[in-house]
């Protein structure tokens, strides 16, 4: 009867067990999940089935390898988490995890782990307990500890064995900074010990499994990466010698780590450049760096302490729920289809056409090629224009081959899906064309009318634009229910969001083809209903205003930026501006001001900046220098501005609140208005399209955090300060009067 139990309990949590030649395997492949996660019960189990390993004396060897096809263990079950009341309660939590890995550290038959796929968090933490580490050579294979991406640190040992692999610099490189790393480079960390093709992986593993146990040793010098070079360097002849000496970088990392006074300066480096970075905002990177000093100088026993106590203190903390929550969201959003109806199926694009080759239609090219993998075709107005968008994803491809992150190989064979013309040859089979060109109604339904007389009869026709309605752009359509809006954030290749904006009259499978494109190209995709300014474009325009407004009323430039960076935006708003183009930017006041009154405005105080052409970073000549290696205010652009060099010495707090203030209620509008579908959507919206603060969790989530009530309260004290552009949503009102919040309780 136990032994029934047992093998079901198996069968739940995924796992099976079988002895091959001697090795036994324990297969790990979590029922009716696309990736394995741990938990506590799975835990368990994997303990049991090292015991029967343990104990029968035909096992000589034990393989840890996953069943998934292109997985391997993702971390912890993440909404585990969500069931921990209190502190004390995750740390109990870690220590159970730790436990379980150190049993598998002392375990007295060696243990191979085969990695192929994503082996991240709790996952690396059960590899890194194994004896040896294989993994393959697949793209799809990455190595990392990414905890503080959710306001964690590893609880489950990672915060020690990790330095004492690979050398402290280095785990704090990876665990600070939650950093991932490709097969190769884990190779050169000294984090895995062989990288072989995914098809022969389990041979390779029950074989390195039977050597292991017939005594082989491993020729792996713990510590790699450099501090290992430089012991190579020291004992290893006139070679090791001379490519020692060539890295004065590495004998200082060998210097810090090997003596107690290298060590504080090493940790103390590390602490001042983790506190310029997080403004104290995060404090997971923090107890990470403490938990790994801990171990090291006080040793392996003390530093597991310190690991589970902060781990514990961590997942209770606001910052943690926030990121979590985010996690949560952008999961459920890789499961829909961006309508309303589950079933809508997206059609398959074997094809993408791009119209503009500028730095958005380059960038867009790239995502196609490299991510969704389908060949691409580029028109512009001229060979230049062409030529620049090919150099624009061939320098992409280049940057990619430089860090080693993708082979010239590989490189080379993505590019070739990349064409070219001044023509719409090439457009007769794409599945999607996506307009990228310059913001006039008129030029974009002349381009339509192009492409329609060109492309198939359900060829969807998408237009990045980022302030035009859908709904007047659909006017000039032949196929009005195919046109839908896909507006990429720049540069395209680095942020994150797609934001998806659908007419009254777009089909429910071109919405569907087009966010299943979107999550191909990598990105986090939302789907909002068309109006002036869609959603991001809409919040961003009264930030950036309220920004001008404090410039009219004497605000210090840097003070300014300042303010809002140390509220938690990565950048400041006049830094943004910079890099947007002034001339952009005064461009879109009209059109927001036109569709929403007065309280959208741009006040008049850059007139005088842009008639000097001063359009930013894109003509060196904005509101900052962009002539010397230290970007600083120029001075000279305050003569512009209407109290000239009598700046006025204002409240950062307020600063940052009028501007924070105005996003957030312009968040609440969209969501009352039916732009938004729903608040989450603009949390993630704000947060990866606009650089929200993620430790608050996005608009939405810094409104309940506020609590509705009292976000009301400010916007009245700021509407009589200063005028109708702070009168408070009306769908807040509404919330306040019902007594609810804008997610539920």
């Amino acid at each position: 009867m136990a032994a029934m139990i047992a093998q079901e309990l198996e069968a739940k949590q995924g796992f099976s067990y079988h002895v091959e030649d001697g090795v036994a395997l324990l297969v790990f492949d979590l029922p009716g999940e696309s990736v394995n996660t741990l938990s506590p019960e799975s835990g368990e189990v994997f303990a049991s089935l090292l015991t029967r390993a343990e104990k029968d004396p035909a096992v000589k060897a034990v393989v840890f390898i996953s069943g998934k096809k292109d997985g391997f263990v993702a971390g912890a079950k993440i909404d585990f988490l969500q069931t921990i009341k209190t502190a004390a309660e995750a740390t109990a939590a870690a220590r159970q995890g730790q436990q379980g890995f150190d049993r598998l550290d002392a375990f007295p038959k060696p243990v191979v782990a085969a990695i192929h796929g994503a082996c991240l968090g709790g996952g690396l933490e059960w590899a890194l307990a194994c004896d040896y580490r294989i993994a393959t050579d697949s793209p799809k294979t990455t190595l990392g500890l990414p905890e503080v991406q959710l306001g964690l640190i590893p609880g489950a040992g990672g915060t020690q064995r990790l330095p004492a692999l690979i050398g402290v610099q280095a785990a704090l490189d990876l665990i600070l900074a939650g950093k991932n790393v490709k097969p190769a480079k884990a190779k050169k960390l000294g984090l895995v010990d062989e990288v072989v093709p995914a098809p022969i992986l389990r041979t390779v593993a029950v074989r390195r499994a039977r050597e292991l146990a017939e005594g082989m040793k491993v020729e792996r010098p713990r510590g790699q990466g450099l501090k290992a070079v430089a012991q190579q360097g020291r004992k290893g002849g006139l070679g090791g010698l001379l490519l020692g000496l060539a890295n004065k970088e590495m004998w200082a990392e060998v210097a810090l780590e090997d003596n107690p006074v290298g060590r504080k300066v090493l940790f103390d480096q590390a602490r001042k450049q983790l506190r310029k970075k997080t403004r104290g905002k995060y404090p997971a990177p923090e107890k990470a760096l403490e938990a790994i000093r801990i171990g090291v100088e006080s040793g392996r026993t003390a530093g597991l302490e310190a690991e589970a106590r902060f781990f514990g203190e961590l997942v209770v903390t606001d910052v943690s729920k926030r990121l979590v929550e985010i996690f949560f969201a952008t999961t459920a959003l890789k499961k829909e289809n961006g309508t309303a109806h589950p079933d809508v199926k997206p059609r398959e694009v074997k094809k993408v056409g791009v119209l503009g080759g500028g730095l958005m239609g380059g960038g867009i090219a790239y995502v196609s090629s490299a991510l969704q993998g389908v060949p691409v075709r580029v028109k512009d107005k001229d060979d230049a224009g062409v030529g620049r968008a090919l150099k624009q994803v061939q320098g992409i491809y280049d940057e990619r081959v430089k860090k080693r992150s993708l082979t010239w190989r590989d490189a080379a064979a993505k590019m070739a899906l990349v064409t070219g013309g001044t023509g719409y040859e090439g457009f007769k089979h794409v599945d999607v064309v996506i307009e990228a060109v310059f913001e006039d109604l008129a030029l974009k339904h002349r381009i339509m009318g192009e492409v329609e007389l060109v492309t198939r009869e359900d060829c969807i026709f998408a237009s990045n634009t980022s302030s035009i309605p859908i709904t007047e752009l659909a006017k000039g359509s032949r196929r009005p229910e195919q046109v839908i809006g896909m507006h990429y954030f720049s540069p395209v290749h680095k942020m994150p969001l797609l934001e998806i904006i659908t007419h009254k009259g777009t089909a429910d499978w071109v919405t569907a083809t087009c966010v299943e494109v979107g999550k191909k190209q990598g990105k986090t995709v939302i789907v909002v209903n068309d109006g002036p300014g869609f959603y991001t474009s809409r919040i961003l325009a009264p930030y950036m205003n309220e920004a001008a407004h404090l410039l009219a009323d004497g605000a210090d430039i840097a003070e300014l930026d300042k303010a809002l960076v140390e509220f938690g935006f990565p950048v400041g708003p006049i830094t943004l501006l910079d890099e947007v183009g002034i001339d952009v930017a005064q461009k879109v006041g009209p059109i927001m001001e036109a569709a929403f009154g007065k309280r959208m405005a741009a006040p008049k105080a850059l007139e005088k900046v842009v008639a000097e052409g001063r359009l930013g970073r894109k003509n060196k000549k904005g509101f900052y220098t962009y002539d010397g290696k230290k970007k600083e205010v120029d001075v000279s652009v305050y003569e512009l501005l209407p109290h000239g060099r009598n700046r006025k010495s204002l409240d950062g707090r307020e600063m940052a609140e009028r501007c924070a203030l105005q996003m957030v209620n312009e968040a609440v509008r969209c969501l009352g208005e039916g732009i938004l579908r729903s608040a989450r959507d603009g949390d993630v919206g704000a947060i990866f399209g606009l650089g929200f603060p993620p430790f608050l969790g996005g608009p939405f989530r810094y409104a309940d955090s506020l609590g509705p009530t009292e976000l009301l309260r400010r916007l009245e004290h700021f509407q009589d300060k200063y005028g109708e552009r702070f009168t408070p949503a009306p769908y807040l009102v509404e919330r306040v009067k019902a007594g609810q919040t804008f997610y539920p309780r």
